[in-house]
């Protein structure tokens, strides 16, 4: 055995040297990092995607060691607190809620605080850790997402670092599984498994799944899991995890339409019964008169209130702002056009592209959710992950640079009042469209 780990350190020393360094600098990122520290954070990040990149490169072919060490380095987060997030709060807050079988979307945290009574642990730190912004408002969480917020509670020992522990291994092990159905859908599809490893080992997808504990990850597992079923034509058991995957974030709504074609009419229909069924007996534990007005005005606050890392948005809110438009009013505006062009977009992938072959399915995804995010006002850097996850079923690569130079959002964190700098915006947006027009200009020149 000693003989055979020396042989093993002699052809692999220098990435396993890349390995150490790294879990070095996810020491340092999860227990000393403050977020305000925006070149700290920028020279780990920084780092940490480089030395992915070489691990990458050295041990593609070494999946064994590779999923080892994706592991140890989520690992390493195990017991820290989320340093560039505090809505695990939130999800902690509406998990005691659940468990106690109070209706989350029914009641917002600033009045539920003013009771004695409250039943929920550690209730003013949640409250308190929250922040103002999130405590006035009902939660827009699913309800599979809010279930998981109520194992976490109830196996947490009324603890919040108990909680976050639970979460963090639910979303390891989704990770792992995101990686084990990825290699198996990469190969139905005749592309490289080793591609689904930009994902496993992406600093970002590390550091904001499980080290910030956004709940992305078990989305993508189901989600991935249900496309890999799709290719071997179990459709009936896909259509069930597919609805899982909207119950834990509703993004995969986007793509429903684009399934219109990819199966002929009468599966579709069935489909799209078997989804709609499972999403509402998900849904029913939580259904009451005031449920659907509630949820429905939360999201609708996503379109019409909030912005950060916008693209589009930041240049329609400069043109107005030259002819004297109100910003609170213009978003309103904004926020209503943009639901419109997203339909329109997914309507004319549904039609004008041949998804019945499912690599095309794939890339037609990609670009809907792709247009999405370039008009959307609100692209948190964890949203970019679902983006990760797509162009490792395409041919396109441009998401792999969207997430390492989405790190300059970051910079917002470093302010008290989250104020972004609008030329480390322009800065990554330009890289990524950059990189973007080349692949459409270097594929179609191929073809």
């Amino acid at each position: 055995m000693p003989n055979q780990i020396l042989k093993y350190w002699n052809l692999h020393r220098v990435s396993i040297l890349l390995a150490i360094l790294s879990l070095g600098f996810y020491y340092t990122f999860a227990y000393h990092l403050e977020r305000t520290d925006f070149i700290k954070l920028l020279g780990l990040f920084a780092a940490l995607f480089f030395l992915c990149f070489k691990l990458v490169q050295f041990e593609k072919w070494n999946f064994k060691f590779l999923l080892v060490i994706g592991i140890l380095f989520r690992l390493v987060f195990i017991i820290a607190e989320p340093n560039l997030s505090q809505d695990f709060y939130r999800f902690i807050w509406d998990g005691e809620l659940v468990r106690h079988f109070i209706n989350p979307y029914l009641h917002v945290p600033n009045t539920l605080i003013e009771q004695s009574d409250l039943v929920i642990a550690n209730a003013q730190e949640l409250h308190n850790g929250m922040g103002s912004l999130s405590a006035r408002h009902f939660s827009n969480y699913p309800p599979l997402n809010q279930l998981l917020f109520a194992l976490a509670a109830l196996l947490g020992g009324k603890t919040i670092l108990g909680s976050t522990i639970v979460m963090r291994i639910a979303i390891i092990l989704a990770d792992i599984g995101v990686l084990y159905f990825g290699r198996k859908l990469l190969k139905n599809i005749n592309q490289s498994p080793h591609l689904i490893l930009w994902y496993f080992l992406n600093p970002l997808v590390i550091i904001e799944l499980t080290g910030n504990l956004h709940f992305e990850g078990i989305m993508l597992f189901f989600f991935v899991w249900a496309l890999y079923l799709l290719s071997v034509r179990k459709w009936q058991w896909a259509a069930v995890v597919y609805a899982c995957s909207i119950s834990v974030k509703l993004v995969p709504l986007l793509f429903l339409p684009l399934f219109l074609k990819h199966f002929k009419f009468k599966k579709a229909i069935g489909f799209y019964t078997i989804i709609g069924a499972t999403s509402l007996l998900l849904f029913a534990p939580f259904y009451s008169s005031e449920f659907i007005n509630n949820y429905s005005q939360t999201i609708g606050l996503w379109f019409s209130n909030f912005e950060f890392n916008a693209s589009l948005w930041n240049v329609v809110k400069k043109i107005g702002i030259q002819f004297d438009a109100k910003p609170w009013e213009l978003i309103k505006t904004y926020g209503k056009i943009t639901p419109i062009l997203t339909i329109v977009i997914v309507l004319l992938f549904t039609f004008l592209r041949k998804n019945q072959k499912l690599s095309v399915l794939l890339t037609s995804m990609l670009w809907v959710l792709t247009l999405y995010y370039f008009m959307s006002a609100t692209v948190h850097p964890w949203y970019v992950i679902f983006l990760l996850v797509l162009t490792g079923f395409s041919k396109y690569r441009f998401a792999i640079i969207w997430s390492a130079a989405i790190v300059l959002s970051y910079f917002a964190y470093s302010l008290t009042d989250f104020k972004e700098n609008l030329w480390l915006l322009a800065i990554e947006y330009l890289a990524v469209l950059t990189f973007l027009i080349y692949e459409l200009v270097a594929y179609r020149n191929k073809t």
